[in-house]
């Protein structure tokens, strides 16, 4: 009979000896395979599918070394797969590149024309500053209210927070203020137009007695006030002024809390009270 041999276990000199002792015995076996064509099936190196025993056999030797031939061509496709992995890996840096894009190089900016809010608060402290170094004093006219004399009406609409006017007069220290209040007092005629603040842990008083054509000292007191007093610098200098603490129509009084309490002040000018 012909015994089939398999490179995996045996050399190829062994199996040339094979095929020679058929020769010698001259039985030839119909579909017989040359030496050649017999080395190029069993070294397993063709394209033909093995069959279930020999995938059997395969699998129990597979710690034996493979022929010269299939052994390079083994070790030839790990490296091939490398080179390609090599190849993808800058493809794939490319990619990410060109798609990193900014919204902007597709998209015009579009800046908004509204101010922000301490834009908003820088204008309206200039126009403060303004309207204090200039002196003016508009939306605002003096008339004559029952059972309290002069006074000071709107004539314009003032909104909440709005800047009003300048509660304008001599500024000095409490040491003075105390000094003119006392020759003040020796003349019962003369009204009270003397407001004490601090500023700066420092206790300052505008003295406005003296009369001028400023509108600020004289608006009248009430608790419940259209307007409210506010420290405003210039410069380092404190300023007091009048700001809207409510919408104001116009033709309403001008009013503001002197927010004097005392007996003494209140028992000399009982209008305090209210």
């Amino acid at each position: 009979m012909y015994h089939e041999v398999k490179c995996q276990g045996k050399t190829l000199n062994e199996t040339y000896r094979k095929g020679d002792e058929k020769k010698k015995g001259g039985n030839i076996i119909e579909g017989a395979m040359k030496p050649e064509d017999q080395k190029d099936k069993e070294s397993g190196c063709n394209s033909s599918v093995p069959s279930s025993d020999q995938r059997q056999e395969t699998a129990e030797t597979q710690n034996t070394p493979l022929p010269s031939e299939c052994a390079d061509e083994a070790n030839a496709k790990p490296a091939q797969k490398k080179m390609v992995k090599a190849k993808r890996g800058p493809r794939r840096k490319t990619q990410g590149r060109t798609q990193n894009r900014k919204v902007t190089d597709y998209y015009p900016v579009r800046r908004s024309s509204r101010k922000s809010k301490s834009e908003l608060q820088t204008e309206e402290r200039k126009k403060i500053d303004e309207l204090i170094t200039s002196g003016k004093e508009e939306g605002m006219k003096i008339d004559y209210i029952d059972g309290k004399g002069r006074g000071v009406i709107a004539t314009k609409h003032f909104n909440r927070g709005e800047f009003v006017v300048e509660y304008h007069g001599d500024l000095i220290e409490i040491t003075d203020a105390k000094k003119r209040e006392a020759v003040y007092a020796q003349d019962p005629s003369t009204g009270c137009y003397m407001y004490y603040f601090q500023y700066l842990s420092k206790t300052y008083c505008v003295d406005a007695t003296k009369e001028t054509n400023r509108l600020g000292r004289l608006i009248n007191h009430s608790k419940c006030g259209n307007c409210q007093t506010k420290l405003h610098d210039i410069d380092g200098v404190p300023h007091l002024i009048l700001i809207a603490s409510r919408d104001i129509k116009a033709g309403e009084e001008l009013l503001y809390d002197y927010g004097d309490r005392s007996k003494a002040s209140i028992e000399a000018h009982p209008w305090l009270k209210h």
